[in-house]
C-alpha cells in the first residue's frame, strides 16, 4: 500500500468506511499494530531509563501513560482530532473529541508510520512525547494505582470501599466498557476504556481529582469561617 494511502486509512474510522459504496477500509488493523507497538517502545523507555522499578511498577508506570484517556490527551495536543474521518452519526455526535476515537486513530497513526519507516522513526517520535508524561507520573506521588489511592481514602474517610459499576457495549472484536464508582450512594467518578480494569482505573482517577477538589473547597471554607 503507498504511504500517502496508508496514513489515509489510518485516519479513517470504521464509521466513515461503512457509509461509502460498497464499504472501504478503516483503521482497525492498523490500530492493533499500533497498541502493540506503542506499548513496545514506551516499555523500553520505561526499562531503560527506570531501572531502579520492580516489574509490577513498570507496568502500572506504563498503564498510567498508556490508556484511552492518557493517549486521548496527547490526540488532542497533536490536533488529530480534526484530520479524522467520520460518518455522519459520529461527527454529529461529537466524535472528533470522543477519547476512545482519539485514542484509537493515534494508535492506527503509530501503526503506519511503523509500516512506512520503521520503528526507530517511530521511537525518535514517541520517546520525547512519552518521557514528560513519564516523569510526571513518577513525581505525582500517585503511585500509578488510582483504584489502590481511592481504596485508601475510602475507607479512611468515608468507612467503606469504593464499588465499581461496569457496563459493555460494542461488538465483540471491539468492546468498550464504562465504568461508574460510588463511595457510598453517591457516583464519584467515570471512565472509560477498551478493559473493564482500564475503565475502573480511569474512573477513580476522575474520582480522586473530584476528591481532591472538594478537599480544597472544604479547607477555603474552614479558612473563611476561622477569618
Amino acid at each position: 500500500m503507498p504511504a500517502l494511502d496508508l496514513y489515509e486509512v489510518a485516519l479513517t474510522h470504521r464509521s466513515y468506511a461503512f457509509e461509502q459504496p460498497g464499504g472501504a477500509p478503516h483503521n482497525e488493523r492498523l490500530e492493533f499494530l499500533g497498541d502493540a507497538i506503542l506499548e513496545a517502545v514506551v516499555t523500553d523507555l520505561i526499562y531503560r531509563t527506570h531501572p531502579e522499578l520492580a516489574e509490577g511498577d513498570m507496568a502500572k508506570l506504563r498503564a498510567s501513560v498508556v490508556n484511552t484517556q492518557a493517549l486521548a490527551r496527547l490526540a488532542r495536543c497533536l490536533d488529530l482530532g480534526p484530520h479524522i474521518r467520520l460518518g455522519k452519526g459520529e461527527e454529529a455526535t461529537g466524535g472528533r473529541d470522543k477519547d476512545h476515537i482519539l485514542a484509537d486513530t493515534l494508535e492506527a497513526v503509530v501503526g503506519a508510520v511503523y509500516l512506512d519507516r520503521g520503528i526507530e522513526v517511530v521511537r525518535e517520535h514517541l520517546v520525547p512525547l512519552f518521557t514528560p508524561l513519564i516523569e510526571e507520573q513518577l513525581s505525582s506521588g500517585e503511585r500509578h494505582d488510582a483504584k489502590t489511592a481511592l481504596q485508601e481514602i475510602a475507607v479512611r474517610d468515608h468507612g467503606g470501599l469504593p464499588e465499581y459499576r461496569v457496563a459493555a457495549s460494542g461488538p465483540d472484536h471491539d468492546k468498550r466498557f464504562t465504568a461508574v464508582v460510588y463511595l457510598g450512594s453517591q457516583a464519584f467518578g467515570e471512565g472509560s476504556g477498551r478493559s473493564k480494569k482500564e475503565a475502573e482505573q480511569n474512573a477513580a482517577r476522575q474520582a480522586l481529582q473530584r476528591l481532591v477538589v472538594e478537599d480544597e473547597q472544604d479547607q477555603g471554607d474552614a479558612r473563611a469561617r476561622a477569618g
